[in-house]
């Protein structure tokens, strides 16, 4: 199932989205593609819909299974424009979106679908879950100098930290509820990390609602949705264990010479588990055991 755009999908199966919920995933390139395809396929995402371009193909077990549709990554403003489009075809449906080589976390994912999830967060009248971006690195540069390896993949178990998110319609005071996070890679090498691209938190799993609008800087229009708990009590986030900020450091010109190595003092082997992303605070499962 391959199209050449998300409207001529939308025009021939646009049936197809009220199975949900519904990940998207925008390849930058085909770094670990496929594997960002079944992660996501084994948490229980009913409907996967890849944005690649035409050039990369799918091993056998994704083709059938994985919505196709041609994206250039290169333009500004695509994955804002396509994730805004999917909003206003599903009303209603939760959705998610991440980059390839990133892989979705939350609370006890490894015995409970992502259907669970959700459905419980919706009980809490939650329409979104805050999704700490948590940076993974490869432990040896010589071996993998792109910095994306499974089996040799690192985390900083420490270094993160949030700030009150000014309102800049409100004499910049700060916003109820929300917080800019920083941390991880785009902390330690700032230097080379445009200012407005350095904070972690991403609204990356949202229930499509008319007018919804995500902005470019991960933020969507309606406030509600950039808070990270509702008025009464802690709500559950979830985390994104992501290789891209390592892949675009060691892809750079400007800055892969000046890295030899990402590891340092605090890091820590990743184990592929909620229970480490929780024990380090990385995540929260509010009231949810």
């Amino acid at each position: 199932m391959q199209y050449s755009n998300l409207h001529d999908f939308l025009q021939a199966d646009n049936a197809a989205l009220a199975k949900g919920p519904v990940a998207m995933i925008f390849a930058e390139d085909d770094v670990e593609l496929a594997t960002t395809l079944r992660h996501h396929r084994q948490l229980g995402f009913e409907v996967t819909i890849a944005f690649m371009e035409p050039r990369y193909d799918l091993p056998p077990d994704l083709r059938e299974k994985t919505i196709r549709i041609d994206f250039n990554p290169r333009l500004e403003g695509a994955l804002q424009s396509n994730v805004n489009a999917l909003i206003a075809a599903a009303p209603g449906q939760w959705l998610y979106y991440c980059y390839n080589a990133e892989y979705l976390f939350y609370p006890f994912c490894e015995t409970r679908r992502i259907t669970e999830l959700l459905a419980f967060h919706a009980e809490e009248r939650r329409d979104a879950m805050l999704t700490y971006v948590v940076d993974l690195y490869a432990g040896d540069l010589n071996q993998w100098p792109l910095a994306v390896s499974l089996d040799d993949a690192y985390l900083d178990r420490s270094g993160y930290y949030a700030l009150a998110r000014r309102d800049a319609e409100n004499d910049d005071h700060p916003k109820e509820r929300q917080l800019d996070f920083y941390g991880g890679l785009r902390w330690r090498y700032e230097e080379h990390v445009p200012q407005e691209r350095r904070k972690i938190d991403r609204i990356g799993l949202f229930r499509a609602a008319p007018g919804l609008k995500l902005r470019d800087d991960h933020t969507f229009s309606d406030e509600e949705y950039n808070t990270y708990a509702c008025p009464w009590h802690n709500n559950l986030t979830a985390a994104i264990a992501s290789f891209r900020t390592a892949k675009a450091l060691k892809s750079n010109p400007g800055s892969t010479f000046d890295i030899k190595s990402f590891r340092w003092h605090n890091s820590m082997p990743f184990e592929w588990h909620s229970r480490q992303l929780l024990d380090l605070g990385l995540m929260e499962p509010g009231q949810w055991f």
